[in-house]
């Protein structure tokens, strides 16, 4: 079993950590927000006075953070006070050049290092089936899997520095294009007197069936365990889904790719969000579409 440092213990990397416990690893973990810090204790975490202290021990450091400044940042703080060879493992949805700028870090300072964004949500983080998409040098991920494995559903090593984020904001750029689909056609439907299940029950087994629709149904009724069925509470909340697809339009524009769907999937998400809807689940924008999104139906 390993010694982890694990920083960042916020609504994701709380129950990723509390897993990593409750497969015999020793935790030691920092968060600036004293009631993250709460929790993380009582889930068995040994809490650190900063992120430096944290490392000091540690085999393993994973951080999940906010956005790549934070990242960088908290890279450049403690990569000089990790011992050499220690692996670091990112897991926060962040931009491709940040994450390769991270890995830079970790490499200058004799570290292994792999970029491994998550999904699955915070139902996944809780209940260990998290998808991993990891990017970086194959010994840095042959290291990394085994830790991961607690954590995850299915741990993915997608290519070099940077491909686990390259991964994740084309993967939600999918999803959030498909919701948005998925909301227009029940919208559609609700005007020519389509009931809901009679859509999900032909285009779950049709050529429209997607995630989306079969696990994620933007209506109540179909699928019980959609966010649709609990006042659209995330879940995965909107303004997460905004920030990727913002991620995944600064890499296009960066990559000179064609994403007309996603920019205007993007449009629409910061409409929503606007609205004061950040933090509710990203399926809830089909009331968007109806017009009245504050509606719950």
């Amino acid at each position: 079993m390993a010694t982890i440092a694990f920083i960042g213990l916020g609504n994701m990397g709380n129950p990723m950590a509390a897993n990593l416990v409750k497969a015999g690893h020793t935790v030691h973990g920092f968060d600036l927000v004293t009631e993250n810090l709460e929790t993380a204790a009582s889930n068995g975490v040994t809490i650190m006075a900063s992120a430096g202290a944290a490392v000091k021990s540690a085999e393993t450091v994973i951080t999940m953070l906010p956005a790549g400044k934070h990242v960088l940042s908290v890279y450049r703080d403690i990569a000089p006070k990790a011992a050499k060879g220690t692996l670091f493992i990112d897991s926060s949805t962040i931009d491709v050049e940040s994450a390769k700028q991270a890995h830079a870090i970790a490499a200058e300072h004799g570290l292994l290092s792999i970029d491994a964004p998550v999904s699955g949500g915070v139902g996944g983080a809780e209940g260990g089936t998290l998808t991993f998409m990891a990017g970086g040098s194959q010994k840095a991920f042959g290291k990394a899997e085994p830790i991961l494995q607690p954590m995850a559903g299915r741990v993915v090593h997608c290519g070099n520095d940077g491909a686990g984020q390259a991964a994740k904001i084309c993967n939600n750029m999918i999803l959030g294009i498909s919701m948005i689909a998925v909301g227009e056609a029940f919208v559609l439907a609700e005007k020519l007197g389509l009931s809901h299940q009679a859509l999900f029950d032909v285009a779950s087994t049709s050529s429209g069936q997607c995630w989306s629709l079969t696990s994620y149904c933007p209506v109540p009724g179909p699928v019980p365990a959609s966010p649709a069925n609990r006042d659209y509470r995330p879940g995965f909340a909107a303004g997460l889904m905004l920030k990727d697809l913002r991620l995944a339009q600064e890499a296009a524009q960066s990559a000179g790719a064609a994403t007309p769907l996603g920019a205007e999937a993007t449009q629409l998400y910061t409409l929503f969000n606007a609205m004061g809807h950040e933090g509710t689940d990203f399926s809830g924008i089909i009331n968007f579409l109806r017009g009245h999104p504050d509606q719950k139906k």
